[in-house]
């Protein structure tokens, strides 16, 4: 039996939604919509299940076929994550990028109030998505909305920590190289191979098995729900985070400006009165809101999600690494390994580089102990205890308890992934 002049109307008026929608969050390459059938040879009383055992057969249903596995590295500034980073960007079959949301933030800042209003964080964090999605879709092109200047011809020399990205500084992206370039330090990378040309970025991202991406600029895991519960992505999502004192410490002596009145409080004793310490407890809300979520084990989080401690990978890199590499269910390779051994014993010289990985693991996570005064930590346990208490961290009663708290001391939390 023909459709009538109404149900051809509500199809065709689904189809101008469906394509509305494909269009709006991703590239034609990443979405193929199911078959629809003919209006014209489409009956009133057509069984659901038939369209929908044309969605389950169709092949070109936009599923991730392949299974890569897209890897989100979710974090806050300094608290280890371009060392978690390096796990990832030193597997062979791993194309990793570093932090590519800054060009959004960059990009949106300006046009944006200083509010921090729900209004500001939803466009962020909307546009953030909408990259990430394109990205593990090895669509680097969408990349080119942001980066200012706009590229041309699809080159660039204004990619952020374009350097950090083992995949973006070794052929064939980097055609300049020869066999003793290998190991490229990252300030030498746009040295030696000059412009990125994001077209060979593409075609490299598609020739790796799985895409690692690291971030500091979403607040929480329930920020990437829509891409975590998105079929075409297989996503897991490693959640890190560190002692809120040791992150304190770090951005302390790594933003000496920005964080210039908690270093006048920590030399002189007295608190400014006008100390900003929404950038304290920020970090901890985030943490405190994210983890929760993750340890109260959504459903949609079951088999997506991994909750791991800085100190934890500190004390143990290589039994840590193994932990996550299982998680992911990627094969753990031994340039991986090799990395691990060569960058976790380093001698105090070695870390002198503020974003550097090269460094004695153990000792960098207890070193906030000896740079902050008793007061700052008093007021920061004070101030997250909640999280301090959640995530298995030890508080100091007195000055001399705090030199003599040690890493060890870190109560063991056997954080298991939600399987």
């Amino acid at each position: 039996m023909q459709c009538s002049w109404k149900a051809v109307l509500l199809l065709a008026l689904a189809s101008i939604a469906i394509q509305y929608t494909a269009i709006r969050t991703f590239t034609a390459k990443s979405f193929h919509s199911c078959p629809i059938p003919s209006p014209v040879n489409c009956s009133l009383s057509q069984d659901t299940d038939v369209a929908d055992r044309l969605c389950d057969e169709s092949p070109t249903f936009s599923y991730n076929l392949s299974r890569k596995t897209h890897v989100l590295i979710l974090a806050t500034t300094r608290s280890g994550s371009s060392f978690v980073g390096q796990l990832f960007n030193q597997h062979f079959d791993v194309f990793y990028l570093f932090e590519p949301l800054y060009h959004v933030q960059y990009t949106l800042i300006p046009k944006l109030t200083q509010s921090k209003s729900t209004m500001d964080r939803r466009v962020m964090l909307g546009a953030s998505r909408d990259l990430l999605r394109s990205l593990y879709d090895c669509d680097l092109y969408f990349l080119e909305n942001y980066i200012k200047p706009q590229p041309v011809n699809h080159t660039t020399d204004r990619l952020f920590r374009r350097g950090a990205s083992k995949a973006l500084c070794s052929p064939p992206v980097c055609e300049s190289l020869g066999p003793v370039d290998l190991h490229l330090e990252e300030g030498d990378c746009v040295k030696k191979c000059g412009t990125l040309n994001l077209t060979l970025a593409t075609e490299s991202c598609r020739e790796h098995g799985h895409v690692a991406i690291k971030t500091v600029r979403v607040p929480e895991v329930n920020d990437l729900r829509a891409l975590v519960e998105d079929p075409r992505l297989n996503l897991k999502v490693i959640q890190l985070v560190r002692d809120p004192r040791g992150i304190l410490a770090s951005r302390s002596e790594t933003f000496r400006d920005t964080y210039r009145l908690w270093r006048i409080w920590d030399g002189t004793g007295r608190k400014p009165y006008n100390l900003d310490v929404t950038q304290l407890t920020t970090v901890c809300e985030d943490f405190w809101n994210s983890v929760s979520t993750g340890l109260n084990r959504p459903p949609w989080l079951k088999g997506k999600y991994m909750l791991v401690r800085y100190e934890d990978l500190a004390r143990n890199p290589m039994k840590k690494t193994e932990e996550i590499y299982d998680f992911l269910g990627i094969p753990m390779d031994s340039n991986v390994e090799r990395w691990i051994q060569n960058n976790t014993r380093g001698d105090r010289s070695s870390s002198k580089h503020k974003y550097g990985t090269v460094r004695n693991s153990a000792a960098t996570a207890e070193k906030w102990r000896f740079r902050l005064s008793y007061e700052i930590v008093a007021f920061t346990q004070h101030a997250c205890q909640q999280v301090l208490a959640q995530l298995g961290y030890k508080t100091a009663g007195s000055e001399e308890e705090l030199k003599n708290l040690s890493i060890s001391l870190v109560e063991e939390r056997d954080f298991l992934p939600f399987s």
